[in-house]
């Protein structure tokens, strides 16, 4: 039953993480946002080629399904178990089950974003001082470089890194929390690997400066 239990927690993060909320905006103008522009699903692509005022709203989408579910999914869970203090358990769960689900939808065959927005979200249900570090490193690096891959690489590694560096109340500088956080930094960096690839190619082109991106 407790198996179940915890299944039934991985399926509620996945599901809303699944939502493919920039394929479905793409189709509500009649076009196939995976045959455009990086053929990302992702707001950064639905900004590019949906205009702002949709990217906007894919943005916000792609964070909430990270954010709501951390916040009001494990209370809906936690009498399935035994054990009181699983709260925070579960929200790491729902948390990472919902950044696979946006990465790898099953209703477009696994084959989905980059998970910046929805890990965004997911790290502000968990630790919003980390996500406000994330956030600033994120803007200073975009700001510098004007590339989006180079600065959601380096909002990635800051990630684990604001817990180690700067532990909230409570939190264990090298606890759970920081593996969680290590593991989605890494897995950020992952899905950013041919930005990477082009990076060093020198084919990787900026935000704005008369080409559009290619991230």
């Amino acid at each position: 039953m407790e198996a179940l239990a915890w299944l039934a927690v991985v399926v509620a993060g996945y599901l809303p993480g699944s939502l493919p909320a920039g394929f479905l905006a793409g189709r509500l103008k009649g076009v196939d946002i995976r045959t455009v522009g990086s053929g990302n699903i992702g707001a950064t692509n639905a900004f590019r080629m949906l205009g702002k005022g949709i990217g906007t709203v894919v943005l916000l989408i792609d964070l909430l399904k990270g954010l709501l579910p951390c916040l009001f999914f494990p209370t809906l869970f936690a009498g399935f178990f035994p054990d009181g203090q699983l709260e925070t358990t579960l929200q790491l769960l729902i948390g990472v089950s919902a950044i696979l689900g946006h990465n790898y939808p099953c209703w477009l065959g696994f084959k989905g974003g980059k998970g910046i927005a929805t890990t965004a979200g997911v790290v502000g249900a968990l630790a919003p001082v980390s996500l406000g570090i994330c956030l600033g490193t994120w803007i200073v690096f975009f700001a510098v470089s004007r590339y989006v891959s180079v600065a959601s690489i380096a909002a990635a590694v800051a990630l684990p890194v604001s817990v180690a560096a700067l532990p909230g109340e409570g939190v264990d500088r090298f606890g759970l929390l920081f593996w969680i956080f290590l593991l989605l930094g890494a897995m950020a960096i992952w899905k950013h690997r041919l930005n990477i690839q082009r990076l060093m190619n020198g084919t990787e082109h900026r935000a704005w400066g008369g080409q559009k991106t290619c991230n």
